[in-house]
């Protein structure tokens, strides 16, 4: 089975840090993959806010980003109490939506790659709808 790669962007237009906590480790007594993934969740929606971008969901207009995929290469462990700084830039615009991408760390040693597909999505008709040229312009 070949292995999943991440690659990284020269530069992240984006930091923010996140804790360990008892509730984020798995059976392995380290931070569960379950929880890495709302701790990724929490640092693109909080990318999003500090670049203006439209919240991932309007409950007026029922248009939001819909994550299509997601892809994790995992690099070492964390444990509760640490502290993980995590690193988000969007890359990769197309017709529809964009990715965004995580490098997660600690103390200088890395935890995590990741990469999520965002798309633009109408919940109003259930279908994609084009990136707004807006939001490609800041790419």
């Amino acid at each position: 089975m070949n292995r999943v790669k991440v690659a990284l962007p020269d530069t992240f237009s984006f930091s923010t840090e996140a804790p360990v906590a008892a509730i984020n480790l798995n059976y392995g007594g380290h931070l569960g993959y379950d929880a890495l993934l709302a701790l990724l969740h929490q640092a693109r929606t909080q990318f999003l806010q500090a670049n203006h971008f439209p919240a991932e969901f309007d409950a007026d207009t029922k248009l939001g980003l819909i994550m299509v995929d997601v892809a994790v290469e995992y690099k070492s462990e964390a444990f509760e109490g640490d502290v993980l700084q995590i690193d988000v830039a969007a890359a990769d615009p197309n017709k529809y939506g964009f990715d965004v991408v995580y490098h997660v760390h600690k103390s200088g040693k890395e935890v995590a790659r990741a990469k999520t597909g965002m798309l633009c999505f109408d919940y109003n008709i259930h279908k994609l709808r084009l990136l707004p040229e807006e939001l490609a312009a800041r790419f």
